[in-house]
């Protein structure tokens, strides 16, 4: 997975007369953990977008490996129906959960009693985080694109949304700032954007996480 594998047609993207990304040529293996770092604006987001699918690039292509189910966290929450309750939320997310494992999935999530009849648009953001996260790594997806999943958490969230990266067993893509975070992640490599440089995870990296 992804960028073509011969490292012809990568993909690039521009804003006007601003070319965010150029250059990336990535592979996604089989549970592999891969942290995106990079100061605002060099086009973490952009990326983990076009490789979801949300966005198209200028040029270059995306190539999907067979068999590949794919799970998107966007920092705005966009993948929650807002009318729809958190039931209904879980349940669209995990269609193969029965009616006592949306409850279970909801109360290991923090969502107990009536929380599971509100609308996912009254909820707070860290709401929205732990019942995003909670359709995601329970609908199947064996990989997952993560943009900030702990941005903006109260502690008994971002515990709850670590344990779930921590646990899940496929692969992930995370852009983040949160060095709890990488610790729950345990991430193999590492894109430094905007060069767009890989290399193999090291705690050096450590010092750049605060930046991104």
């Amino acid at each position: 997975m992804w960028t073509d594998a011969a490292g012809r047609d990568q993909p690039e993207k521009s804003y006007g007369t601003h070319q965010v990304l150029t250059g990336v040529d990535l592979a996604v293996d089989r549970g592999s953990r891969v942290v995106i770092l990079g100061l605002n604006g060099s086009g973490k987001t952009t990326l983990l977008r076009i490789l979801a699918g949300e966005q198209q690039p200028d040029s270059g292509r995306v190539v999907h490996g067979h068999g590949l189910r794919l799970g998107y966290f966007a920092q705005e929450h966009d993948t929650l129906v807002r009318d729809h309750t958190v039931r209904q939320n879980l349940a669209d997310a995990a269609p193969y959960l029965t009616d006592g494992e949306v409850r279970r999935v909801l109360g290991a999530f923090l969502f107990s009693g009536d929380d599971a009849d509100k609308t996912a648009g009254v909820l707070s953001d860290g709401e929205k985080t732990r019942l995003a996260l909670a359709g995601l790594v329970h609908s199947g997806a064996n990989v997952l694109l993560l943009d900030e999943p702990t941005n903006n958490l109260d502690p008994a969230s971002r515990d709850e949304v670590l344990a779930a990266v921590g646990s899940y067993p496929g692969a992930i893509v995370m852009v983040t700032h949160d060095e709890g975070a990488i610790d729950a992640l345990r991430p193999d490599r590492v894109l430094l954007l905007p060069d767009a440089d890989e290399d193999l995870w090291d705690e050096e990296y450590r010092d750049l996480v605060g930046l991104a």
